[in-house]
């Protein structure tokens, strides 16, 4: 009994030889580090969704393609390796790796960064929301902040809607961009309880909400009816006062219009931006600041360049002659452009002033 017992084991010994030595090879070529280091990488990936925002598309596309070259779990040093009995007795924690790595991508991510990422898109947050009563009608008056790129101690231009204005907006935008206009959402409109203080809060949140996301959308950033929502009732505004003389609250709303168009861009032209430094010019003229009306003059000749005359390029060297003259400041260079263009017969003389033109300027 003892022999034949002894004769299988010596069998079972054998048989079993062979498949330990085949599978020394397979052990080699896949060890458990490497096990541990498709798991890291996985953790990783999914520990940085969603946690890096950018700014615009054309970043995100650049950010993404960083981080896809940087997102694979760090090579191990010599000696560090885990694999047979090592990483059976201290294998490394899945969560302190996983942070381990997540701070060291971010520290890296933002000493590359450090003061190249500019803010492109607009906030935007409603500060006051006033019932306005007009008899027959009353409405609620919603004034927003927008911010944008530039110094925090900036004041942020600012505009005041109501419901209409936000609802034939959005009306607009749904008629010419459907695709884009699907994904936005936008606060219908009630019958009863406008007036509440309820409403008027998730209204308000409502509001930054939709312009901001019209803002994240590159088809809808510089859409006209987007542009003229902003800036085109603050020009009419600003020429109706600047009209009846009054200059110094026309000054505020023409000064408020420029930094729009600013923050929002201008890819429809420089004609309103043109209008708007003329409105700034001639209310700093009235208020007895040739300075800064000459300042304004210099900042529209800039704009102009040398292009083919513009109906307020001949306005702006005669108001840039004239206050130049009375600060004591070189014209030679004005003068000689506005004479040429008299002599060409493109502008009459003495050419219309740029008050005379902001009056009869119809803004559409």
């Amino acid at each position: 009994m003892a022999s034949r017992l002894l004769h299988r084991l010596r069998h079972a010994l054998a048989g079993d030889g062979p498949e330990e030595e085949a599978a020394g090879p397979e052990a080699e070529q896949f060890p458990e580090s490497s096990e541990l280091e498709d798991d890291d990488a996985e953790g990783l990936s999914s520990r940085l969704s969603g946690t890096l925002s950018f700014t615009s598309a054309e970043e995100d596309e650049e950010d993404d393609e960083e981080e896809d070259e940087e997102a694979g779990p760090d090579p191990l040093p010599p000696g560090d390796g885990a694999s047979g009995e090592d990483a059976e007795r201290n294998p490394p924690p899945d969560g302190q790796r996983g942070s381990q790595l997540l701070a060291r991508q971010l520290q890296d991510f933002w000493k590359k960064s450090r003061n190249t990422l500019v803010p492109q898109r607009l906030l935007f947050e409603v500060t006051s929301a006033n019932v306005v009563k007009d008899p027959p009608s009353k409405y609620v008056l919603y004034t927003l902040a927008v911010m944008g790129p530039g110094p925090p101690d900036h004041q942020p231009a600012q505009i005041s809607r109501r419901y209409s204005d936000f609802e034939r907006l959005h009306r607009n935008l749904q008629r010419h961009f459907r695709g884009p206009m699907a994904a936005i959402s936008f606060p219908r409109k009630r019958l009863r309880r406008n007036f509440t203080a309820e409403t008027i809060a998730r209204r308000s949140r409502a509001f930054e909400q939709f312009l901001g996301h019209l803002q994240a959308v590159p088809e809808l950033r510089h859409a006209p009816d987007l542009q003229d929502f902003f800036v085109l009732p603050e020009l009419r505004r600003a020429q109706s006062l600047t009209c009846t003389g009054l200059y110094r609250e026309a000054l505020a709303l023409w000064a408020n219009a420029w930094q729009l168009q600013a923050q929002l861009g201008s890819p429809s032209g420089p004609d309103r931006r043109l209008l708007t430094l003329a409105g700034l010019a001639v209310c700093h003229q009235e208020l007895e600041d040739p300075g800064e009306a000459r300042a304004c003059c210099e900042r529209a000749l800039q704009l102009l360049g040398d292009k083919s005359p513009h109906p307020l390029l001949a306005p702006f060297l005669e108001a840039h002659v004239r206050l130049s003259w009375r600060l004591g400041l070189d014209k030679r260079h004005s003068e000689a452009r506005l004479q040429a263009l008299q002599e060409a017969g493109l502008t009459p003389t003495p050419p219309p002033s740029l008050k005379e033109l902001l009056i009869k300027e119809v803004l559409d």
